[in-house]
C-alpha cells in the first residue's frame, strides 16, 4: 500500500513537470517576441528596403547578427545558388554583385555592410528610442 502511494505521489509530480514543459513551449518565454531593432526593421520592409545577400558572405551574416531577432523583418533575397553554383535569375536581372547590397526605396544601392546610421541616413527610418 505505501509503494502505491509513492507511486501515485510519483506520477502526479511527473505530470505536473511535463504539463509544465508543455504550456512553456506552446507560449514561449516571451524573448523572441519582440526584438530590439523590430520598428527599424518594420520601417525598412514597409518603405521597400531590400538586402541582397548570400548564405556564405561574412558580411551579410554580419548584416543579420546586427538585427539579431529583428532580421526577420528585413525584406532579403537570397542571391546564392548552392555550393556557390552561382547566383539565381533575381540577383542576375537586378544586376548584383556584390555581398551585401542594400536598395533604398529611392532605387539607390549601396554595396557592402552598413551601420545603423548610414541605413537610417539612406532610408529615412528611425530607431526608437
Amino acid at each position: 500500500m505505501k509503494l502505491s502511494k509513492q507511486m501515485l505521489i510519483i506520477g502526479t509530480v511527473i505530470g505536473v513537470v511535463l504539463i509544465s514543459i508543455i504550456v512553456f513551449k506552446i507560449k514561449g518565454d516571451g524573448t523572441e517576441a519582440v526584438g530590439k531593432y523590430d520598428s527599424l526593421a518594420k520601417c525598412l520592409a514597409g518603405n521597400g528596403v531590400k538586402m541582397y545577400g548570400a548564405y556564405w558572405c561574412p558580411h551579410c551574416n554580419n548584416q543579420k547578427q546586427m538585427f539579431g531577432k529583428s532580421w526577420k523583418y528585413i525584406n532579403y533575397i537570397e542571391c546564392s545558388l548552392p555550393n556557390r553554383g552561382g547566383q539565381v535569375q533575381i540577383c542576375n536581372q537586378a544586376g548584383i554583385k556584390a555581398y551585401p547590397t542594400w536598395e533604398f526605396q529611392d532605387g539607390r544601392r549601396i554595396e557592402g555592410e552598413l551601420t545603423f546610421e548610414q541605413i537610417m541616413g539612406y532610408s529615412n527610418c528611425q530607431m526608437e528610442a
